[in-house]
């Protein structure tokens, strides 16, 4: 995904973070379900990404599909993915199911306040793909055309019994809806999606000089305040900044070119 689409994705990514403190699993399976009826019908598709159509007619559009049948936060993060643009009719599916797996993500990060979460659930759908990638039965029985989805999904949790209930969310997703890869490939770009979440609860950061302990326990309190979390902190000596101090948490870039948040760190190192 790239260009317009790659924008509309980070927006919706954007929003989304500020509801998932409170949200559940049943909105990921909310959202998968609407991914679901999206991907049997390149009618709707179009229609939702169709430049020519307002973003009234999208969300009225959004609103009769799925009004009473889905959560009304799932309505809103749809309605909200239809009144965005997107470079192709498929990219909104894309964006819908890296959505509804965030979501799903993001209670495995609260279950266990945080990196301990999404570690076992890294770990969970790292064991369904190390069973899959040593059996080519199973393969074939997850790939068979011929299987219902109900069929797929109980085998899949069959043979992951260990798995958790995040987990088995994603695996049941991936072996009833692949999208065009192969249940286990989907599984790997479910991994990646919680290594980049992991990626939220670890700061790089690189500094002109070694830091001393006092400066790197204050520099952890002032992180973990900033941030509203308990960071781990990777530091590394890098004498060819300028302004003395880069900080890299997730995708957010803490540096020179912002000054507020610098002037504040600095503040707590030098006092």
């Amino acid at each position: 995904m790239a260009g317009v689409s790659s924008h509309s994705l980070a927006a919706a990514q954007s929003d989304l973070e500020a509801k998932l403190p409170t949200v559940g699993l049943p909105l990921a399976e909310d959202l998968f379900g609407v991914l679901s009826i999206m991907d049997s019908n390149a009618g709707l598709r179009r229609a939702l990404t169709d430049p020519a159509r307002s973003t009234e007619e999208k969300t009225a559009l959004t609103s009769r599909l799925l009004r009473g049948k889905v959560s009304a936060e799932a309505e809103s993060i749809v309605a909200g993915l239809a009144g965005s643009r997107w470079g192709s009719a498929r990219d909104i599916g894309d964006a819908l199911e890296t959505l509804a797996a965030t979501v799903a993500i993001s209670v495995a990060e609260r279950q266990a306040e945080g990196p301990a979460g999404l570690e076992a659930l890294e770990e969970d759908l790292f064991g369904f793909i190390r069973v899959v990638g040593s059996s080519h039965d199973l393969q074939r029985a997850l790939d068979d055309p011929q299987a219902s989805d109900d069929a797929k999904r109980k085998l899949a949790l069959r043979v992951s019994p260990q798995a958790g209930e995040v987990a088995r969310v994603l695996i049941a997703q991936a072996v009833q809806s692949p999208r065009g890869l192969k249940p286990a490939n989907l599984v790997e770009k479910f991994v990646e999606l919680v290594a980049k979440r992991q990626q939220r609860w670890i700061a790089h950061v690189s500094a002109t000089r070694p830091l001393t302990d006092e400066q790197f326990n204050r520099l952890q309190a002032g992180l973990n305040k900033l941030y509203g979390r308990d960071l781990k902190i990777n530091a590394a000596v890098d004498p060819s900044l300028v302004g003395g101090i880069r900080v890299v948490v997730g995708d957010e870039v803490v540096d020179a070119t912002a000054a507020t948040r610098l002037a504040e760190l600095r503040r707590r190192l030098a006092s």
